[in-house]
């Protein structure tokens, strides 16, 4: 099962919804996403605006992969030992007011904990290469989510 979450924010992400729609419709494997204030409403896919954070845990754990924003939700498949596909939300299509997004998955890809997929044309080659899960990953949970925190208060602050 593949899961999508795209989070909390109040800008959709259509981008990244619909893609994960049109793939869904091509695949066998199960498609479930947390689309939040997305607009799109998946046709191939199972979904749902909103959930509990145990609800997210769940499905994480029972995802192949997530694919997600660089967001406090990798914290979870990290726990987890899913592998994740990182999709930023970017300024030039209206998602967010910044690119932090885009800095923020540069990062941890660079750590090696993700893969980054920055056009949206190449999830559907991505999400077949990782087809299993990685070794538990040993992760200090509690420094991450203080990283991502400051990381994000810095962009709030501009």
């Amino acid at each position: 099962m593949i899961f999508v979450t795209v989070g909390m924010h109040t800008q959709g992400f259509d981008r990244l919804v619909m893609k994960m729609d049109e793939i869904a419709g091509t695949t066998d494997e199960k498609v479930i996403m947390q689309i939040g204030h997305t607009g799109f409403r998946p046709r191939n896919a199972e979904w749902f605006d909103f959930t509990t954070a145990e609800k997210v845990r769940e499905l994480c754990g029972k995802a192949r992969v997530m694919v997600t924003q660089p967001a406090m939700s990798i914290v979870d498949a990290f726990d987890c030992g899913t592998p994740v596909v990182v999709v930023p939300r970017l300024k030039r299509y209206k998602e967010v007011i910044n690119d932090h997004q885009l800095d923020l998955a540069r990062e941890i890809e660079k750590q090696g904990r993700v893969t980054s997929v920055y056009d949206v044309c190449e999830l559907e080659e991505v999400l077949k290469k990782a087809v299993t899960r990685p070794p538990q990953l040993a992760l200090d949970s509690s420094r991450l989510v203080n990283a991502l925190k400051e990381y994000i208060a810095r962009f709030e602050q501009q």
